[in-house]
């Protein structure tokens, strides 16, 4: 006999039948004798590719309804194979009958508990506070229910709320370049939002097991429209499944899930995995992809790992695993794991509890801006089913509490695939609402202000040898100049020189660019960037070591008229000062600059003392000082002529000006 009629049967008050192994309510054997077939049905017809059959226990059970009308237990059971067939409409209909006929049939008043869960998938809401509150209020209420019917009241009562305030939403399909007849998913996103990778599912007539297989596909935008998708090259796609794809913010390298095949040992030619879904890592040199490798490190385990999403400065990387727990249930968390300096993954952190609860996560996206996380949820308040929530991370590296994006964003099917672009206005999903191509389509909407990232944008350019303009793939390093914090470490493509970071708004920014046999190159600037911008372009020439360029230190930063160097000077000095000690033959010139205004004689001083200020900080890092000199300029030697700046347009642009004509720098000497 099933396990929910044996808890009800337990608990009712219905007088003893003398020909029925239990006190059944009816009295009529034909319709006794189809209740106890359609209890065994699904188990005695499971289907292993479709499981228990709920249909033939549906069919057997309404047959003993149709013996006895008002055979409630039938009704029961038959509202049972509904809810897990997840007819819930259907089941709503046989709980309410089976109440109508017998109120009082369970001491612990239970049907109330899965008929306000089923009103809940419903998006009844109203309805299922009101069936969830009046199990709650009795007294005999199953202690084993009491926690869920909790986190159901919870739910019911926040989606009445959030259905009486809705958010603005109007979701807009991506188009036909993207989305077909089959299924489309997880998609992830360039930083400059132009090239979109992501999942689609396709049938297979290889494998009867497995009818259908996930490849991946590259779409790119043109005048604002998505493209035809073409698919990922076959050292990428394999026979096997390929998804949920993370892309680093220059689109250069993508680290994705590949699993193995039914045997659980094969993962495609030249993969090897450590069971079920592992992490692989491929980065594009050019327009050539390199053929995966398992992800290096201590991520991938004989577990699920899935859903990775990497952070902006790739030294981060959320994703969700999975630990098969009793009866075969698959719980999934998020977690994190942090870049070694050696080039592998370190073990992976769960995050904490304000987080990750008892019931699944899944779907995580970190934004560029590195501190805003979206994820999937069963276990927070919300709208039923799985809904889409956003936490941030404070500067101490503690996580808010998770904010329900709100309806109608969550609605009462599942949410989730959500990834949002780099400025943070635009948000793209997968569903399968109607009005689409076929099965999940990907679309985008503007999200509302309440749960937008901070803005970030993208920076791009080129680096190449000042004198040659041969490409060269310099080495990155970004720095919050307030903060001292490291936000971006990268490198300019291999073939061409080009590169492309995130950068979150409003801060100001010290970049240092690095290559053998080059003097490291530096600038800095204030990101603050008007509305309808969303990029900042920079060219990055370097100076050969063998040429007597002039290089300029500009994140080297001195207080109006004053020479003590200011603290953030001290990031690209210090770097300097390992530069030069890994470079022991190089001997230089320190020279301090200053723009044509005041006095001369002053200017002169004040330059002189600015060199002698960064000589200084260089010897006391343990540079030699017989490799140093120093000498100041004063206004001598601009970059800018003061009648070039007096035919500019602005103050502000004259300002800027003279800023390039203060400047501290180097350059090689016999």
């Amino acid at each position: 006999m099933h396990i929910r009629l044996l808890l009800f049967l337990s608990l009712v008050f219905i007088s003893a039948c003398s020909t029925a192994q239990f006190p059944y309510s009816s009295k009529n054997k034909k319709a006794i004798k189809l209740l106890e077939e359609a209890q065994k049905a699904p188990d005695q017809y499971f289907d292993p590719s479709t499981g228990p059959n709920y249909k033939k226990g549906i069919e057997l059970s309404e047959q003993a309804i149709a013996k006895d009308p008002l055979f409630w237990e039938a009704y029961l059971v038959t509202a049972e194979f509904y809810e897990r067939s997840r007819n819930y409409e259907k089941a709503i209909e046989y709980y309410k009958k089976t109440l109508e006929i017998e109120p009082g049939h369970s001491i612990s008043g239970s049907t109330y508990f899965f008929l306000s869960a089923c009103q809940l998938a419903m998006g009844q809401y109203e309805d299922a506070a009101a069936s969830i509150d009046r199990f709650l209020r009795n007294p005999n209420a199953n202690e084993n229910l009491i926690g869920q019917a909790r986190q159901i009241q919870t739910n019911a009562n926040f989606a009445k709320n959030a259905v009486k305030n809705p958010r603005p939403f109007n979701p807009i399909n991506c188009g036909p370049g993207i989305n077909t007849r089959y299924s489309e998913y997880f998609p992830a996103l360039t930083v400059d939002g132009k090239t979109m990778l992501f999942t689609r599912l396709l049938p297979d007539s290889r494998n009867a097991k497995f009818p259908e297989q996930e490849d991946f596909f590259v779409s790119n935008k043109l005048d604002d429209v998505w493209q035809t998708a073409v698919p990922m090259p076959q050292n990428v796609n394999t026979a096997n499944n390929e998804g949920a794809p993370t892309l680093s913010p220059d689109g250069r390298s993508l680290i994705f899930v590949a699993c193995s095949d039914e045997t659980g040992i094969y993962y495609g030619e030249n993969r090897e995995g450590k069971g079920s879904c592992d992490f692989f890592y491929t980065k594009r040199i050019g327009s050539r992809w390199t053929n995966p490798i398992n992800l290096p490190g201590n991520v991938n385990t004989s577990n699920w790992e899935t859903q990775p999403s990497l952070s902006s400065d790739g030294k981060t990387m959320y994703f969700i695993r999975g630990i098969r727990g009793q009866g075969g249930k698959r719980d999934s968390d998020i977690y994190v794991t942090y870049l070694q300096k050696d080039g592998t993954w370190g073990t992976p952190q769960r995050l904490p509890n304000s987080i990750n609860t008892p019931l699944q996560e899944e779907s995580v996206h970190i934004h560029p801006d590195g501190k805003t996380l979206y994820f999937a949820s069963r276990g927070h308040q919300g709208m039923g089913g799985s809904d889409l929530f956003v936490t941030r991370m404070d500067e101490n590296g503690n996580w808010s509490k998770p904010e329900n994006l709100g309806y109608p964003i969550n609605t009462m099917y599942d949410e989730n695939s959500l990834m949002v672009s780099a400025e943070g206005d635009i948000a793209f999903f997968a569903s399968n609402r109607q009005g689409g191509y076929g099965g999940l389509d990907i679309y985008y909407f503007e999200l509302p202000k309440e749960v937008r990232p901070v803005k970030t944008l993208y920076f791009d350019g080129k680096v190449f040898d000042a004198i040659s303009k041969q490409s060269l793939p310099g080495h990155f390093q970004l720095t919050d100049i307030k903060t001292g914090k490291v936000m971006i470490i990268s490198d300019a493509d291999k073939m061409d020189g080009s590169f492309m970071v995130p950068l979150p708004i409003n801060r100001e920014y010290a970049i240092s660019v690095t290559y053998p046999g080059y003097f490291p190159y530096s600038i800095n600037f204030n990101l603050v960037i008007p509305d309808g911008k969303n990029s900042y372009h920079l060219d990055i020439p370097m100076n050969p070591e063998n040429s007597n360029q002039e290089n300029v230190l500009a994140n080297v930063f001195f207080d109006l008229g004053k020479s003590t160097l200011r603290p953030e000077s001290k990031v690209e000095l210090t770097d300097f000062a390992n530069y030069l000690k890994s470079n022991a033959k190089l001997k230089i010139e320190l020279g301090g600059h200053t723009d044509s205004r005041g006095n001369k004689a002053d200017n002169l001083k004040l330059s002189n003392d600015r060199a002698k200020a960064v000589y200084d900080f260089l010897i006391s890092n343990g540079v030699a000082a017989e490799r140093l000199s120093f000498k100041g300029y004063g206004s001598n030697e601009p970059i800018i002529s003061d009648e070039k700046i007096n035919l500019l347009g602005t103050e502000e642009e004259k300002e800027q000006a003279h800023q390039k004509n203060r400047r501290t720098v180097y350059k090689v000497v016999p």
